[in-house]
């Protein structure tokens, strides 16, 4: 597989849109892979406010396919709690990594695995919370186990923003937090897990464990996941713009829907 993954790197190292099929002769077949999918930007469109992203009509189907030709190894992987994941997609349920890595639920319907993450500190949630007031575009989101401040309706306070979360870790030093920027958004967690950290989890549980992880994401946070796919012997897909150590891109998330709907039906 490395030499395969190499192979297809040198050859083309971003693929575009128009190149998609050539992408899925990258892969081994869908049978033997772990499906791994970033939702915000990568599957749906973005949108002016997290609760306002659209499922199409029709892909709830393309995610049953891929779920039945994938033996169940297909996960979202997003930075939304899972309860938030479950909100967009309802009725449906699909297996996923949410809050960044602090949860998991391996198939729909199971109950989530322990996490191992400690909700993040009452305290400083009052301290991030008040950075809202900055602007009243500014949006909190609060995800349990963090705290985003989303600002796509308030663009010209993203400087402040940042700026008052350098002086909350300068007047909190010792708190073990971490800054994830985003597509018009700050968000603080706590430390020690991310995406990466929830997909190297994934893949130990099974159905996951021994596939090959194919992961398909748009954002900063994403590419951590990115960074790991070589020791997982996987390959990365961004999406709306090249990015560093992956094997090609898509143009968009209907790019992205298309290709799927593709694999899950057995046409690519």
């Amino acid at each position: 597989m490395d030499d395969v993954r190499g192979a297809a790197l040198s050859t083309s190292q971003l693929l575009p849109w128009d190149a998609a099929p050539v992408m899925s002769t990258l892969i081994p077949p869908l049978a033997d892979c772990a499906l791994l999918l970033d939702i915000d930007g990568t599957l749906l469109e973005l949108a002016p406010t997290p609760s306002e992203v659209v499922v199409p009509d029709d892909l709830p189907e393309t995610m049953q396919g891929l779920l039945a030709r994938t033996g169940g190894a297909m996960a979202l992987v997003s930075g939304r709690a899972i309860d938030d994941i479950d909100r967009i997609f309802a009725p449906a349920q699909y297996p996923a990594v949410g809050g960044h890595g602090a949860e998991m639920r391996l198939a729909a319907g199971d109950d989530r695995l322990p996490s191992p993450v400690p909700p993040i500190d009452a305290h400083l949630k009052r301290r991030i919370a008040r950075i809202a007031d900055l602007s009243p575009g500014i949006l909190l989101e609060d995800k349990g186990y963090s705290l985003a401040l989303h600002f796509r309706l308030a663009p010209d306070a993203e400087h402040a923003i940042f700026a008052a979360v350098a002086q909350l870790r300068a007047d909190l030093p010792d708190a073990p937090i971490e800054v994830l920027p985003g597509k018009a958004v700050c968000e603080i967690k706590p430390a020690g897990f991310n995406k990466a950290s929830g997909v190297r989890a994934l893949m130990a549980q099974s159905p996951f464990r021994g596939r090959t992880p194919v992961f398909l994401g748009d954002d900063v946070t994403d590419e951590t996941v990115f960074d790991i796919m070589p020791d997982l012997r996987g390959f990365a897909f961004s999406v709306g713009r090249p990015a560093r150590g992956v094997a090609g891109h898509f143009e968009g998330p209907a790019h992205v829907r298309n290709w799927l709907q593709q694999l899950a039906t057995g046409a690519s």
